[in-house]
């Protein structure tokens, strides 16, 4: 028995090198860019007003001030703040299932190594909250790479959740836990509902960015039949994906499905990063959803 878990210990620290060394090279590349610009850039905040003086950027003159009072004056601003990066990372059955390269749970692992060694290189802390049909573990956020590391191998190592539908409970617990205002990323297949006046509230605390995994699975195989597992309940069915009603009322499901998660998230304000678990292993399948998110909240702004 020692002897099977010293190698799934092994294993698991070779799979957690593994990422480091895939996300360390992302985050030193564009993502550094991206996480820079993105969070960290809403970190300024306004300090006071003074007088002009040489070597000031012309840019932070208030020419409204300076018209009032007839000289110039300027406005100051204080170091960005320390952020506070928690990682919401759901254990449910479906999360270890699939047919992708990689499950749910080993990419939700990876986006979180990623975003967690961009904020280590920022000296921001990071956190995380794992759940299934509860809040399962809570590491408090901290510094350091170390700390990071634990939160990869934690991504990796803790057992399936025995049920699902804890979203509610843990983005409840995220919103009281940590006070001050933090960036929130929820990993979650979202299959499950009675999530959407949770996401809202704790949106109203904290910046939440919903991390949605897709499966290859909610595109239907091809023709023949097919004998499926639900993982959450054990109940097996066959398949006959060779019907055309079959395929065709798989897709409309698999359409409302999104377009209900879409909208709940617009209507909390929350943004979306959509994330397709690759059928063969690639890199660029963790980078570009990243980058891609990067890209369209840099467009809009981030939020203050």
């Amino acid at each position: 028995m020692t002897e099977v878990v010293d190698d799934e210990l092994a294993e698991l620290l070779a799979e957690v090198r593994r990422i480091e060394v895939q996300s360390s090279r992302l985050a030193t590349g564009a993502l550094a860019g991206g996480y820079t610009s993105v969070f960290r850039g809403a970190g300024i905040e306004f300090e006071e007003m003074r007088e002009y003086a040489e070597g000031d950027d012309p840019r932070t003159v208030d020419w409204n001030v300076t018209a009032r009072l007839g000289r110039p004056f300027v406005k100051k601003f204080v170091d960005e703040r320390e952020l506070t990066l928690l990682f919401a990372v759901d254990l449910s059955p479906s999360m270890s299932a699939g047919f992708a390269a990689w499950s749910g749970r080993q990419m939700a692992a990876r986006v979180c190594a990623c975003m967690a060694l961009s904020a280590v290189r920022n000296n921001d802390k990071v956190g995380l909250i794992a759940f299934g049909d509860q809040v399962e573990r809570f590491v408090p956020p901290a510094k350091g790479l170390r700390h990071a590391l634990r939160i990869v191998r934690d991504c990796l190592a803790l057992p399936p959740a025995g049920g699902h539908g804890g979203l509610p409970a843990a983005l409840e617990f995220a919103a009281h836990v940590h006070r001050r205002r933090s960036i929130l990323f929820v990993l979650s297949d979202f299959l499950t509902g009675g999530w959407q006046r949770a996401i809202a509230a704790c949106a109203r605390r904290h910046d939440v960015i919903a991390v949605r995994l897709l499966p290859p699975e909610l595109d239907a195989p091809g023709d023949g039949m097919v004998r499926l597992l639900d993982p959450g309940t054990g109940r097996e069915v066959v398949v006959d994906w060779g019907s055309e009603a079959v395929r065709r009322t798989f897709a409309d499901r698999v359409a409302r499905w999104r377009t209900a998660v879409e909208s709940a998230l617009r209507r909390a304000r929350v943004d979306r990063m959509d994330v397709p678990l690759p059928r063969v292993p690639d890199r660029d399948a963790i980078a570009r959803p990243i980058l891609e998110f990067f890209r369209v909240r840099e467009l809009r702004g981030a939020k203050r």
